[in-house]
Parts: structure tokens; sequence; C-alpha cells
């Protein structure tokens, strides 16, 4: 079982060599794809993010640790079991550091030019969503062809809804974005996004970061005739705030529709989900369908799911990711 153990923990980590010069923090399980039914692991940097969604490996949780340690040698593994007792999806799951130490779950990861701090004990997720890396990257690179290509305009803009650490926008202003915006409920997650801003070295700029809800920024944005060359809006699936529930299949295109009118002429607009009911090309078809109520020359550049350290994805319920970049 352990020689297998160690094969299959092997054999998986070789699909994923195409990001090994991108990143150190990537996908190594994503579940039966790879042959480890109900469980992902998650690597950022020396730390390690094993996830059990079901049942059917927890009796063998030692022995994966054990193959886990003698391939990677992991300065921490965390264990996090999603699933409660009766088969139910747990937010607060259990977590349990197996090796290493609490101080040893925190650590900074390398995505492109990018640095970001990560905590496996903080959350259900540490810090940085990996399922979004390739996007991240190509808003840095479109910012970086805009200001390359540009030279009559600069002080190009960049909003970021439901920006949890801003990830996205580190990599906005290190292409060279003027101002890239960040709109959270959490101050907490705003204060990690600040840290992350230092990390990278970037200075924090007049109207950088916005503690209210999105909906909130985007309506303020409008009254005060705000513009931005570039949006990204990666919603939760379900969100409440002051007493409005938000979820994805009444309020996500009319927020897009409303988004849009924020956008520069030869702007872009990415929305994404992981919510599971989505079906990627009638999602693609509906967000542009959105974007050309305002801007009606919009046409969508791409459509996509997960990397490709995201093996199967779409196949289960914890891997789904359905995007789209429109251009206006």
């Amino acid at each position: 079982m352990a020689f297998d153990l160690k094969n299959k923990l092997a054999i998986a980590l070789e699909k994923r060599s195409p990001l090994f010069s991108v990143t150190d923090a990537y996908r190594v399980v994503n579940g039966s794809a790879d042959g480890f039914p109900g469980l992902t692991i998650d690597k950022f940097g020396d730390r390690y993010q094993m996830q059990f969604f079901g049942p059917e490996l927890l009796p063998n949780k030692d022995e994966i640790v054990k193959a886990l340690v003698s391939i990677f040698n992991p300065v921490c593994v965390v264990v996090k079991e999603r699933l409660s007792s009766a088969g139910r999806s747990l937010e607060n799951a259990p977590m349990d550091v197996v090796v290493g130490s609490r101080e040893d779950a925190v650590g900074v990861v390398r995505e492109g030019k990018a640095l970001f701090h990560v905590d496996l004990m903080d959350t259900i997720n540490p810090g940085l969503f990996l399922d979004m890396r390739h996007v991240r990257l190509e808003v840095e690179e479109r910012f970086r062809a805009m200001s390359g290509a540009s030279s009559a305009h600069s002080g190009f803009r960049f909003l970021n809804l439901f920006s949890y650490t801003c990830s996205f926008s580190v990599h906005a202003r290190l292409g060279g974005a003027a101002v890239a915006t960040n709109a959270d409920i959490s101050g907490k997650i705003l204060d990690k996004g600040r840290e992350n801003y230092a990390l990278n070295g970037l200075d924090l700029r007049p109207g950088e970061f916005f503690r209210g809800n999105a909906i909130e920024y985007v309506h303020w944005a409008q009254k005060k005739g705000l513009r931005f060359d570039g949006i990204v809006l990666d919603p939760p699936s379900f969100a409440r705030f002051k007493g409005f529930n938000f979820n994805v299949r009444e309020h996500l295109m009319p927020l897009v529709a409303e988004c849009a009118e924020l956008l520069n002429p030869n702007g872009f607009f990415m929305v994404s989900s992981n919510y599971s009911e989505f079906n990627l090309n009638a999602f693609a078809r509906d967000v542009l369908a959105a974007v050309s109520s305002v801007h009606p020359k919009a046409k969508t550049s791409w459509k996509k799911s997960q990397d490709v350290d995201f093996v199967g994805s779409g196949s289960t319920k914890d891997s789904c990711l359905v995007a789209t970049l429109v251009e206006v």
C-alpha cells in the first residue's frame, strides 16, 4: 500500500510539471482524477494542505501522510476534514497539524513575479485560491501590455470586487496599474491584502481599499463617475450583508451589467464562479449578454475552467470553476 501511494503521488506530481517554473503553490492531488477519491492535496511552498471531502481515504490518512513526507519532506502538513460524520459538508472544518507546528503553517509562496503570505491554519483557505492562478497571471500581463503600448495614456485603473487577500490587485500593480482598488466586507482580509502589497514592495495608494460589500462600492463608483481599465468579479456563491442575501444564481448577472458601466473602452472584464450548477458555455453567454447591454461591441476573449493542476475539473463539487473574460 505504501509503495502504491508513493507511486500515485509521484504520477500526480508529474502531471503538474508545467507549473514548476511558474509557481511553488499548486494542487498536487485533485481527488478521483488522480486516484485519490475524496482527497485534495495542495502545495504552498514547503507546506502542504490535505483536505478530505469524502470518507473513502480517511482510514488511510496516516499512510498518505507518510507517503507525502517521504516524497516532499515538508516543513508542515495540515489536515482538514471537510465532511461531518453525517456526510454533510463543513465550512468550519476540523484542522490538525500532523507534521511540523502551528508556527510552521505560516509562510510565503511565489506566483510568477508575485509573492503572497499564506497561513494553512487561518481558515479553510490559506489566503490564496490556487484555481485562479492562470487568470491572475493574465491580469498582470494585460496591464503590462497596456502600459507598454500607450505613451499617451497613463494611470490605468483596476477594480477587484470580493477581493479577499488582494492577490489579483498585486498582479495588476506589478503589471503597471496605477491604482488597484479592492472591495471586501472584511477588514481583517483587507489587512492581509495590505500585507501582500508590502511583501511585493507596493506602496498603498488613495482609493485602493474599500471595506464594504462589492455592490455598495459599485453603486458609489457609479455616482462618482469612476472608470476602470480592468475589472475582476469573483464572488462567493452565497453571502449575507446588512440583511441582504446575495446568491450568484439571482444576483450575479445584474451585478455584471452594473459593473460594465464602470468599464473604460478597450478595457477587460473577468467574471468567475465556483458555483457547481453553472454550465461554462451558458455562463459565458450570459456574461457577454450582460456586458453587451452597456457595451454593444463587447466580445468574449475566452471561457475556461481550472488550470492543469486541477485534473478532472468539474467532475466533483469541490473542484469546479467557470470563468470568462470579455473585452470591450
